[in-house]
């Protein structure tokens, strides 16, 4: 029989509550909106194209978001780790996996967009199937190499989650740590600024603005932006001196993705939120075929 652990030093039992019952209501939220998103996407037909197949990605990905999210939020009920060092690490693992898969998903979005609406060309299935399991093997890779030793997981200041160990500030950490987010941050950022940049130069020059085109470039930098402050600043200077509380904010202000992104790339989506609709009450959504371009 497992013993329960004490208390991680620097957290009292209520902030230990506070921040279960954080991450409960962001993984149930999440996950409802992004189920909704998938089954809609199964049952409506006129939701199926190509660049909606993109969309789905990030839903799919954001689910596992959400399932990491809740092992989190149980085992800060039970005040501690229950399954073990094996568990962390599978744990960690998935957490990134998914995290980057969505990040990856929403630059290819971004990519799909800019062709749409700035070249005029359509998404084929077989460009869209490619791109989704590019950004899943790219997310892979990366998420698996601190299993291989660059890297590594470890527990969260709170001890009931694990996430990438930013406490030893080592070599191996900073190398990692600077390949993982040039390949998995800024280029995605970087192809997300330059594509709404474009995109929204179109639209100025037509007076027609289809969608809010700074929105999803603000949801990564607000959502996944504070965590990965906190684990450059470690590159440089030991965070240990920051009390462990504050240094689980930006990881659950991180946990707010799978909502946001549902409002974003979804709910957000004047014809996905038909096809939505359409799903739920019966209603035919009006226009024939549905993407995730206009809004």
């Amino acid at each position: 029989m497992v013993t329960a652990h004490p208390l991680p030093e620097g957290f009292t039992e209520i902030e230990v509550f506070a921040i279960g019952t954080a991450l409960l209501v962001e993984a149930l939220l999440g996950f409802c909106l992004n189920g909704l998103t998938i089954i809609s996407f199964r049952k409506i037909k006129e939701l199926r194209t190509p660049s909606n197949l993109l969309v789905l990605s990030i839903a799919l990905a954001d689910c596992g978001i959400c399932i990491n999210a809740f092992i989190a939020a149980f085992s800060s009920f039970l005040r501690y780790w229950p399954y073990g060092s094996d568990g962390c690490q599978i744990h960690g693992f998935h957490g990134f996996l998914t995290a980057l898969a969505s990040i990856g998903s929403s630059a290819a979005v971004a990519w799909d967009r800019y062709h749409h609406y700035c070249t005029r060309s359509r998404l084929q299935w077989s460009t869209a199937a490619s791109m989704m399991v590019f950004a899943w093997l790219f997310a892979a890779f990366w998420s698996v190499m601190p299993l291989l030793g660059w890297g590594e997981y470890d527990y969260e200041p709170l001890r009931t989650c694990c996430t990438l160990d930013y406490s030893k500030g080592d070599r191996n950490y900073v190398t990692f740590l600077f390949a993982l987010s040039t390949f998995n941050f800024m280029i995605p950022g970087f192809i997300m600024l330059t594509a709404y940049q474009s995109i929204h130069q179109k639209f100025r020059k037509t007076g027609h603005f289809k969608f809010n085109t700074g929105l999803p470039l603000k949801t990564l930098v607000i959502c996944w932006g504070p965590y990965c402050l906190l684990c450059s600043y470690a590159a440089v200077e030991n965070v240990m001196f920051i009390p462990p509380k504050y240094r689980m904010i930006p990881a659950l202000i991180a946990k707010t993705v799978p909502t946001v992104d549902a409002f974003v790339y979804a709910l957000g989506n004047e014809n996905y939120r038909g096809g939505i609709w359409q799903f739920l009450t019966g209603q035919k959504i009006e226009k024939a075929e549905v993407d995730n371009k206009t809004k």
